[in-house]
C-alpha cells in the first residue's frame, strides 16, 4: 500500500498530481516540514501515510465524501519527535516511593523515605526502594544525619533500604543492606573498611567512604551489584511494566515523541514490546540499542566471549529485520560513568568519569543555604599526568568503564558484524578512547557508512570536536544538562579545576555549536528518566538555546544553538541517525503521518530571543502514522 502510495503521490510546487483521494485533511496550520519546504499550512493524509504536502487550495483539491478535514487554527505543528537516548521501560511511573529527582537534604530524605514506609508497610526481610534520588545535587548531611548511610538507617534499620539515583550511576544504601554485600565469588562479606582493603580494593574508586573509610552509604556503577542485582538491568520491575504495557507509549507520545531509541536495551524488556505489538499499541518506531556488557560474557580464562556476545547481538538485530516498527542494529556501550562526586561525603568523592588530567582534592565547607562551598585544596592526589598517572596513582584520572584494549576490540567485532555503535561518552578521556574505537573499528572493515554516535559528550577536547566532524559522527545530547546550576555545580565543577573561570570549561563541556560547525550531526537523547521521567523535549529545545535555566549564569553561551538546528536534532538528523529517514522525521510525501500539534509557536519564539518561553511548549495532539494517539 505504502509503495502505490509514494509512486501517485508527486509534489511539484505545492501542487498535488495524481494524488489519491485523502481519508484527512489538515488546513490553515503553521506546519515546520523539516523537509526542502520547510513551511506549509495542509497535510494530506491516506492510509496512514502523507500524500500531500503544500497550501489549503491544494489539500481541499483531494476531498471526498469521506475525507475527515481537520482546522489547525494555526497551531504551529511539526514532525514527531525523535529521541535518540531514552530508557522507556524507566520512562513508566508505576506509583512507586519517588524522591522526584530533585536536591533534598538529607533529612529530607529521611522525611520522605519514613513517609513511605508509613503508606507501604515492607514484609519482614523485605527490601525498602525509594526511586528518583538526585545523587548529584542537595544531600547536605545534618549533626544527625551526617551520611547517606545514617539517614537509610533512620529509615529503617531492620530492613534493606536502597535509594536509586535518578541518572542510573548512583544508588546509597543503609547498614542492612551494605552487611549483606557479596563479593567476587559470591560470599556474604558485607562493605566494611575492611573489606574495601580486601574484596572489594579494586572497586573502591566507586564506594563513598567517611572520615574513618567506612562505607558511607553511597554507591556507583557496577560496584552497586555486589549489594544487589535487582536492578541490574532497569529500576522499574520490567513484569510490573509488561502489566501496564500501554503506559509506555503513552507516556512517550504525551511529550511528542514517535520515534525512540532504547539506550541500552536488555532482553527481559522483550516481552513488553511484544506485547504492545500484539495488542497493536505501539505507537512509535523503536530501535533498541543492544547492551551486551563485556564483563559478564566471560570464558573459563577471564576473557570475553566475543564470538558469543557478536552472536546474540546479530541474533537480536535479525529477529527484527524485517519488523514495521521495530529495529535491534545498534549496540550500546559505556567508554566511562559520571563526573559527579559528592563534596558533602569525608572526605569529599570524586566522580569516575574518564578524565585527561586528573581530578582535584578540594575541601568544602556548608553554606548557610545549605550548598557546598569550596573553601581550599588539599594536595593532589596525584601530581603526575598523562597514562603514569593510571599506573602509579589508579583512579586520579578516573576510569573506562573496561580497559581500553576492550574498548576497541567490542567496537571492532561489533562493527564488522555490521551493527551501529552507539557510546556514552562523559569525560574528555572517554570521548577520546570512543572515537578511536570508531575509527579503528572503520578501518577494519572499510565501512565509514555506519551511523556511529557518541551520547551525552560532558567534556571534550578541541581536537577530537574537529574528529567528531571529519567522521561524521551523530551526536545525542542532553541540552538541559548544559547549564550551571548551584545544586549541581559542586559536584563537579570544584573537582576538576581550582579556578571557577576556567576556560576549560567554556570550551569543552557540551561543545554543541562547535560540534555542528566541525561537521559533526547533532541529535537529541532526553536520558529520561534522568532527572525527570518526563522526556521534557521543550525544556531541552529551549537550553540549547540558552544554555540556561531561568534567571541562573550562562554555561559558554557560544555554544548555543539557533531554535530551527535543534528542532531539526529532534526530527530529521534523528531519523537519519537510525536510518529511518524514508519512513519519519519530517513531514514530507510517502513518509508516515506522524507529526504533533503544539500550543504556541516556538520556533516563532526562538527567533525573538524568548527562549526561556520555548520550554513551557505543551502538546495538544500526537499522531501517529494517521492516527491520533494523544490529545491533551
Amino acid at each position: 500500500m505504502r509503495l502505490w502510495i509514494m509512486l501517485m503521490a508527486f509534489v511539484v510546487s505545492g501542487a498535488a498530481w495524481a494524488a489519491p483521494i485523502a481519508d484527512d485533511i489538515y488546513l490553515k496550520g503553521r506546519i515546520y516540514t523539516a523537509d526542502a519546504q520547510r513551511e506549509v499550512t495542509a497535510v494530506a493524509v491516506t492510509a496512514g501515510t502523507i500524500t500531500y504536502v503544500g497550501d489549503d487550495a491544494g489539500a481541499r483539491a483531494l476531498r471526498g465524501p469521506r475525507t475527515r478535514v481537520h482546522n489547525l487554527q494555526g497551531h504551529r505543528v511539526i514532525p514527531g519527535l525523535v529521541d535518540a537516548h531514552i530508557h522507556p521501560i524507566d520512562v513508566v511511573d508505576l506509583g512507586y516511593c519517588e524522591l522526584g529527582a530533585q536536591a533534598r537534604s538529607l533529612q529530607e530524605i529521611v522525611r520522605l523515605g519514613r513517609a513511605c514506609v508509613r503508606r507501604h508497610p515492607p514484609a519482614p526481610g523485605e527490601w525498602i526502594s525509594i526511586r528518583q534520588w538526585a545523587a548529584t545535587s542537595g544531600n547536605a548531611p545534618s549533626a544527625e544525619w551526617p551520611t547517606l548511610r545514617a539517614a537509610l538507617d533512620a529509615i529503617s534499620s531492620d530492613h534493606p533500604v536502597e535509594i536509586l539515583g535518578d541518572d542510573g550511576h548512583h544508588n546509597a544504601y543503609n547498614s542492612v543492606a551494605l552487611a549483606g554485600a557479596r563479593d567476587p565469588q559470591g560470599h556474604v562479606v558485607g562493605l566494611s573498611r575492611t573489606t574495601l582493603q580486601s574484596a572489594f580494593a579494586n572497586r573502591a574508586l566507586f564506594i563513598g567512604v567517611d572520615a574513618s573509610g567506612e562505607p558511607d552509604g553511597r554507591v556507583d556503577e557496577d560496584a552497586r551489584l555486589a549489594v544487589s542485582d535487582r536492578h541490574a538491568h532497569y529500576d522499574n520491575d520490567v513484569n510490573a511494566v509488561l502489566n501496564q504495557a500501554h503506559l509506555l507509549p503513552e507516556a512517550l507520545n504525551a511529550a511528542g515523541i514517535t520515534v525512540a531509541l532504547e539506550a541500552a536495551f536488555s532482553p527481559s524488556a522483550l516481552p513488553v514490546y511484544e506485547r504492545l505489538v500484539q495488542q497493536q499499541r505501539l505507537s512509535l518506531h523503536l530501535t533498541l540499542a543492544q547492551h551486551h556488557d563485556p564483563a559478564h560474557v566471560l570464558k573459563a580464562d577471564g576473557s570475553p566471549d566475543w564470538d558469543l556476545m557478536v552472536a546474540r547481538a546479530v541474533e537480536m538485530r535479525d529477529r527484527f529485520a524485517h519488523h514495521p516498527l521495530i529495529r535491534a542494529d545498534f549496540v550500546k556501550m559505556f567508554a566511562d560513568g559520571e563526573v559527579e562526586g559528592n563534596p558533602f561525603a569525608d572526605p569529599p568523592l570524586h566522580g569516575n568519569a574518564a578524565m585527561l588530567n586528573p581530578y582535584r582534592s578540594p575541601r568544602f565547607a556548608r553554606s548557610a543555604d545549605g550548598h557546598a562551598e569550596v573553601v581550599g585544596y588539599g594536595p593532589p592526589a596525584c601530581d603526575v599526568g598523562g597514562d603514569a598517572a593510571d599506573e602509579r596513582c589508579p583512579g586520579s584520572r578516573g576510569v573506562l568503564q573496561y580497559p581500553r584494549a576492550i574498548e576497541l576490540e567490542w567496537a571492532r567485532r561489533m562493527h564488522i558484524a555490521g551493527l551501529n555503535l552507539h557510546i556514552h561518552v562523559i569525560g574528555d578521556r572517554a570521548t577520546r578512547t570512543a572515537i578511536d574505537a570508531i575509527e579503528a573499528a572503520r578501518a577494519a572493515d572499510g565501512n565509514a557508512a555506519t551511523h556511529d554516535s557518541l551520547a551525552h559528550i560532558q567534556f571534550a577536547h578541541p581536537d577530537d570536536v574537529e574528529r567528531m566532524g571529519r567522521d561524521h559522527l551523530y551526536l545525542a545530547y542532553t541540552y538541559s544538562w548544559a547549564s550551571h546550576d548551584p545544586d549541581y555545580d559542586p559536584s563537579a565543577f570544584p573537582f576538576l579545576s581550582e579556578s571557577a573561570s576556567d576556560p576549560y570549561f567554556e570550551e569543552q563541556m557540551y561543545p554543541v555549536r562547535a560540534s555542528r560547525d566541525a561537521g559533526a550531526i547533532l541529535v537529541a537523547g532526553s536520558d529520561a528518566p534522568v532527572a525527570s521521567r518526563d522526556p521534557r523535549p521543550f525544556m531541552n529545545m529551549a537550553m540549547a538555546v540558552t544554555r540556561r535555566l531561568p534567571g541562573k549564569p550562562v554555561l559558554s553561551a557560544h555554544q548555543t544553538i539557533p531554535i530551527r538546528d535543534v528542532l531539526d536534532a529532534y526530527t530529521i538528523n534523528g531519523a537519519r541517525m537510525l536510518d529511518r529517514e524514508s519512513e519519519c522525521g519530517s513531514i514530507a510525501v510517502g513518509k508516515s503521518a506522524d507529526f504533533v500539534v503544539v500550543d504556541r509557536d516556538f520556533l516563532a519564539l526562538g527567533d525573538a530571543g524568548r527562549g526561556d518561553d520555548i520550554a513551557k511548549t505543551r502538546v495538544l495532539e500526537t499522531w501517529f502514522a494517521g492516527r491520533r494517539v494523544y490529545h491533551r
